[in-house]
């Protein structure tokens, strides 16, 4: 039997120990578990049973797929409101021998931080030396980034003044940076100067990360004086803006809805020998739809294809979506095709929306064929496309 046949059955048996442990004649390898679990989390609603699905897998945050996992069931458990729940399962998996390291320990403060327990991470925190498990920068900054997950950004200011000293830890750029980032997201960018300044006497030399978050920072309470500022900066430390720098700009711009200013940083990219990369142009077409203007972003998704970047699936998606809107439903069915093709299928009310624009328009065929190709592409709502199909003009 195929691995994604007994996954199927132990899913609709709720017997999820058959699949995830060693006990099957043909066991799974760590890494086919992992997956399995994964695709198990994501369709779980039962908040005890997705802890069932946690309990019946050595997940670790060794490998990328398990972060996920946890990730995926923390996100349900807390959507459930059940933090005793996680409460129970992070507690126990402190006492697994295997898992008494710093990575888990750090691993574990973010995973309460996105939980929005912040009194478990920074007690989790405290306890580390209790528990055996070694404490250093790393945990530190995984205290700061829980602060960052729960939103609670005064916690992030005394715990930078606090614990570093109380703990006898060297803050590095990683802990500067996420400071950083707690002073932008909470609209207050004007005092990363002072942390600037902190990690000139600490002798710590802030990276492109550093003074990406300043820019995205300062675009986003509109202070443009200081963008001005932070790029000069950036040349004081020998820092020059590459791809990563005109990408947060161009993507800050066009969330003020300033496109058309992000799409002449686009035009000085090109004058200076740099080469946008499918994440500008985008963020350029997500910003032109927003404001209502289609051709120009139809330009862009043209002209970036011509230059050999390839769109992803939410470029695809955001197109088709405001092209529909904008009543464009004949370029709206050619990107869609095109986004099918490559296995990207938009949403139902998406579709939705252009099925109804073309049999307004009267393509009842093009809504039909297009009715059909998603079928193939997405069967589990079949269903659904039956009834809208009966229902169109014959």
């Amino acid at each position: 039997m195929s691995i994604s046949s007994r996954l199927r059955i132990a899913y609709q048996n709720r017997h999820f120990s058959s699949i995830l442990t060693p006990n099957s004649s043909t066991p799974l390898t760590s890494k086919e578990k992992s997956r399995a679990a994964l695709s198990l989390l994501k369709a779980e609603k039962n908040p005890e049973k997705i802890l069932e699905i946690c309990r019946s897998v050595s997940l670790t945050p060794e490998t990328h797929l398990d972060r996920i996992s946890f990730s995926v069931a923390i996100s349900k458990l807390s959507e459930s409101k059940h933090f005793e729940g996680i409460r129970q399962f992070i507690e126990e998996l402190k006492t697994r021998p295997d898992l008494k390291t710093e990575r888990f320990g750090s691993h574990a403060i973010i995973l309460y931080g996105q939980a929005n327990m912040l009194d478990h991470a920074i007690r989790s925190f405290k306890q580390m030396d209790e528990l055996g498990i070694p404490r250093s920068v790393k945990s530190l900054n995984a205290l700061l980034i829980a602060c960052i997950l729960a939103k609670d950004y005064e916690q992030v200011n005394r715990i930078f003044l606090v614990f570093p000293k109380s703990y006898g830890i060297e803050p590095n750029l990683d802990t500067y940076n996420t400071v950083v980032k707690a002073f932008c997201e909470s609209g207050s960018s004007s005092s990363v100067y002072s942390i600037l300044a902190e990690m000139d006497r600490k002798k710590v030399k802030p990276n492109a990360t550093t003074f990406g978050t300043f820019l995205a920072g300062f675009y986003k309470e509109a202070k443009f004086e200081d963008v001005g500022k932070v790029l000069k900066l950036m040349e004081k430390y020998g820092l020059y803006p590459g791809i990563s720098t005109y990408n947060i700009r161009i993507q800050s711009l066009c969330k003020l809805k300033r496109s058309s200013e992000a799409k002449a940083l686009l035009d000085g990219m090109f004058s200076r020998g740099i080469k946008p990369n499918s994440v500008t142009y985008c963020h350029l077409i997500h910003g032109f739809c927003k404001e209502g203007k289609l051709e120009e972003a139809k330009n862009l998704f043209k002209d970036m294809v011509n230059r050999g970047c390839q769109p992803d699936s939410n470029c695809y998606f955001t197109l088709v979506y405001f092209l529909c809107q904008g009543g464009d439903f004949e370029t709206a069915l050619q990107i869609c095709k095109e986004s099918m093709e490559k296995a990207w299928v938009p949403n139902f009310s998406t579709m939705k929306t252009l099925v109804d624009g073309l049999v307004r328009t009267s393509k009842v065929e093009l809504a039909k064929e297009l009715i059909k190709q998603i079928r193939e592409k997405v069967p589990r709502n079949t269903d659904r496309w039956d009834e809208i199909e009966a229902a169109l003009p014959q």
